[in-house]
């Protein structure tokens, strides 16, 4: 019994992030196969339950990650799983579903406004990380689930708040990374969360906003693309590293690119675009993001349960 308290005591934070990344990824492969989504909803559901059982056993653990810019920014994570996961249980419990659904957005509206007064208000640059990206864009997970629920209208504003926050923040932490070149190590790999902010508004700008400027569209797809490959030449080099909970970052970010540029090229297809080999693109991007997220999960493992490699 207490190895397995103890083996709870080693589940770190940013494991919410691993379980993001699987729930997302059982949405990017739905159009392949249903069993496969729900495979990644229960590779998401452990997670869920660990994370769970550590807040239960362990809260003054998580009272002090709270105190830690990163972890705080990370815990974010934490309710944009829920609001996918919560997609994931409609089918079964129908209105419960959309109580959870409402309850993750809640929660990360709780998270904005304690992050905002604890970090935000006296901001410090060399404290800034790609991880704020989590806390302001990340509610825009919101806008791409809420066609689930016929409330597009909470998607849409969750949509322009998101993406407000991302012009906001890709100023500030580009500035923060250019100018305080000195990285804590484990620190390192937050920087490819870079793939996630524009990709996500892209796919909450798909689901939730109904009148489409074609222009608009180009120019995230295009910034997107350019974070992404930034992102993904970042993750290749940090792999190398020692394992370190930071890792979590190799998920999420490559899953919603994947995401977004699929739904983009069906988007742009109804607008009368054609882009050539976007499908290809996709292809690629969803290989990619199976490999980190399993690469990723089994890591975690590792570290937790002590698993040989």
């Amino acid at each position: 019994m207490k190895d397995k308290i103890h083996k709870v005591h080693k589940v770190p934070l940013p494991l919410c992030g691993v379980m993001l990344g699987c729930a997302a990824l059982g949405n990017l492969l739905q159009s392949y196969s249903e069993g496969l989504r729900y495979i990644c909803g229960i590779a998401a559901a452990f997670l869920f339950i660990l994370i769970l059982l550590k807040l239960i056993l362990f809260p003054e653990m998580f009272r002090e990650d709270m105190k830690n810019p990163i972890m705080a920014s990370v815990s974010g994570t934490f309710s944009m799983a829920l609001m996918i996961l919560s997609t994931y249980l409609k089918p079964f419990i129908k209105g419960g579903a959309y109580y959870i659904w409402l309850f993750a957005l809640a929660l990360h509206i709780v998270l904005i406004v304690f992050f905002t007064f604890r970090f935000i208000v006296h901001i410090q640059m060399p404290k800034i990380f790609a991880s704020y990206y989590i806390v302001y864009v990340g509610i825009a997970v919101a806008a791409i689930t809420a066609p689930a629920y016929e409330k597009t209208g909470i998607g849409s504003a969750a949509f322009w708040f998101g993406f407000v926050s991302l012009i906001v923040l890709l100023i500030l932490v580009t500035y923060r990374y250019a100018k305080f070149r000195q990285i804590p190590e484990p620190a390192k790999p937050l920087i490819c969360i870079y793939a996630a902010p524009a990709s996500l508004c892209i796919a909450g700008y798909v689901q939730s906003v109904a009148v489409k400027s074609k222009g608009f569209f180009v120019g995230m797809l295009i910034l997107a693309s350019i974070l992404y490959v930034f992102a993904l030449v970042n993750a290749v080099r940090f792999m190398k590293m020692p394992f370190y909970p930071s890792y979590a970052s190799f998920t999420f970010p490559f899953v919603i690119s994947a995401i977004a540029v699929k739904q983009a090229a069906a988007c742009l297809g109804s607008l009368g675009m054609q882009v050539p080999g976007i499908q290809i693109l996709v292809l690629a991007e969803t290989v990619i993001a199976v490999a980190l997220v399993l690469y990723t999960y089994v890591r975690f493992m590792q570290n937790i349960f002590g698993l040989k490699k």
